[in-house]
């Protein structure tokens, strides 16, 4: 079958793509590798996007989304993509096991949680190394934790476990937070939350679980060793372009390059959501990428 539109990514933006392109009565399919909403449905609570003025799920407004797009006759498959070939009329993509084939393709596939990369790191995961403190926060309930970082994400982490654990460190490589006021004041004012100022976590001390990390400091290079039962690592995104390398002009980081109307170097490929180069990630961002990038992909079609 020949799909109008594959769209690889299952969050806001694919979704809301999913939904404008199927209303403008193209032949959608979503290839999704995990659940529904990506990131967004792994967020407690979602306060700033709009519509919402006592905040929503991020797992409901996920499946919203996908109802919306699917009430309108796009198609969602959970499967892994593996490899794509973007250059010419028809794309192929492989996707759990099979082969597709579209006229265009918009890629949606977000970003994933940077690790602070020290050993042990990956085998800790779920065994006290998380990346996302409300799917497993509620392992950690009345216990010491620590924050690794100081955006906006480190901190609705910390204040959400805040609510959950008797201690919460933050560990920042700064000596003041780079959050925006919304978060730092709740966070300032929180009375089981401390901060280490000027530091970094250089190290795991573990057994088959973890039990403490190494601390150090960054202007006067002391080390210290604090007890602790999970460390919640929000350090920034690494987007998931390493399909499209070589094939999609990237930026040094790894983002792709495509401008407001959402065009990449290719013809018929299109780009939506975290993955896209740009100066603001947030669900209402991605979705308004995802419209931009149905229209793109009709007028396209439409040549």
């Amino acid at each position: 079958m020949l799909y109008d539109v594959i769209v690889i990514g299952g969050g806001p933006a694919g979704y809301t793509c999913a939904l404008y392109a199927a209303r403008a009565n193209l032949n959608v399919l979503v290839l999704e590798k995990l659940a529904p909403g990506g990131q967004m449905a792994t967020t407690d609570r979602v306060d700033n996007y709009p519509g919402f003025p006592d905040g929503v799920e991020g797992f409901e407004l996920a499946m919203s989304m996908k109802k919306g797009a699917e009430r309108f006759g796009a198609v969602s498959q959970m499967a892994d993509v593996t490899e794509v070939k973007l250059q010419g009329d028809i794309k192929e993509i492989c996707a759990g096991g099979k082969q597709l084939q579209a006229r265009t393709v918009v890629l949606a596939s977000g970003a994933r949680p940077r690790e602070l990369g020290l050993p042990g790191e990956k085998e800790l995961r779920g065994r006290g190394v998380s990346y996302c403190a409300t799917c497993d926060g509620m392992f950690y309930r009345g216990k010491t934790v620590v924050v690794a970082g100081g955006g906006d994400t480190a901190c609705a982490d910390a204040l959400y476990l805040s609510r959950l654990c008797q201690k919460v460190l933050v560990v920042h490589r700064r000596d003041k937070l780079r959050a925006s006021a919304a978060y730092q004041k709740p966070l300032l004012e929180a009375g089981n939350v401390e901060f280490i100022w000027d530091s970094e976590v250089m190290a795991l001390e573990y057994a088959d679980i973890l039990i403490g990390a190494h601390l150090r400091n960054k202007k006067t290079g002391a080390q210290t060793l604090i007890a602790c039962s999970g460390l919640f690592v929000a350090i920034g995104q690494v987007p998931e372009t390493g399909l499209f390398a070589g094939q999609i002009d990237l930026d040094p980081a790894g983002y792709v390059l495509a401008g407001e109307d959402t065009r990449t170097n290719l013809p018929g490929v299109f780009c939506a959501g975290d993955l896209r180069a740009k100066p603001l990630r947030q669900i209402v961002t991605a979705c308004a990428d995802g419209a931009v990038a149905a229209q793109a992909a009709e007028e396209y079609l439409s040549m």
